[in-house]
């Protein structure tokens, strides 16, 4: 009989713990990720509220046509009148600036145009202007 110890036997086995760790921390990034998109509301912010309704005025259409007729929308109106027409759309206390849109012919004269443009920066309005051909 032999007393002696055999080798093989004494050898012991050993668990590679390097991968474990790579695979914890792929498992904690994963769980984390998965967290903030379950509760979007993670980070609590004080978002500053307007006091006044910040809704945009709408724009006033100011057309004019070839025959020098003014229209406010579809309203025919005289051009004498345009300024005290011009104010019942555009109140001058108001803290938005509205807009006025002048569509005009082709053929109209820009002198007419560039009225409507000063009457409507007096009363506390920003312009545009688009011309239009005439067919």
């Amino acid at each position: 009989m032999s007393l002696r110890k055999n080798k093989l036997r004494e050898s012991h086995s050993e668990v590679d713990t390097g991968p474990l760790n790579d695979i914890l921390f792929i498992l904690l990034m994963f769980f984390l990720m998965i967290s903030t998109l379950a509760n979007p509301n993670v980070i609590k912010m004080s978002v500053p509220k307007a006091k006044s309704d910040t809704k945009q005025k709408q724009s006033v259409v100011v057309s004019i046509d070839k025959d020098k007729n003014f229209f406010i929308g579809a309203k025919k109106i005289i051009a004498d009148s345009l300024e005290s027409a011009l104010k019942k759309y555009i109140n001058e206390g108001d803290s938005i600036k509205p807009a006025v849109v002048i569509n005009a012919d082709s053929v109209a004269q820009w002198g007419e145009i560039v009225k409507v443009m000063k009457v409507a920066r007096m009363l506390g309005a920003t312009t545009s202007a688009t011309v239009t051909g005439s067919e």
